[in-house]
């Protein structure tokens, strides 16, 4: 992330642990966002990467970027139900799981705020 983004419903998200020029009102705690991407994405990646070597895949750009703002986008609803505006010290981890590592799991946290 550049900088702040908001959703529709104005919930700031940056990774920064502040936002300037608006001071932090309340700490209302840790607010985690997860999506599994399923489906063999990272057999599938290997197995053409062939096929995409010198270039960039896309197809799995887009799903990794849909998994992202899924995250956050759960990240900024349980942070409006806490009665935040603000998402501060957002991390975003990628993690492989399952047994033969054929899923995904895109995780955001970090803290609601009240600015």
């Amino acid at each position: 992330m550049a900088g702040p983004w908001k959703d529709a419903r104005g919930i700031t998200v940056t990774t920064t642990p502040t936002i300037e020029g608006k001071p932090i009102q309340e700490y209302l705690g840790i607010v985690t966002g997860e999506v599994i991407v399923g489906a063999n994405l990272f057999r599938d990646l290997f197995a053409n990467i062939r096929d995409i070597v010198g270039g960039r895949s896309g197809s799995y750009e887009r799903i990794l970027r849909d998994a992202r703002e899924q995250a956050i986008e759960e990240l900024q609803a349980e942070a409006a139900t806490r009665g935040g505006n603000a998402v501060v010290g957002v991390d975003l981890d990628y993690e492989v799981i399952g047994d033969t590592g054929s899923m995904l799991m895109v995780s955001a946290s970090g803290t609601a705020v009240r600015v």
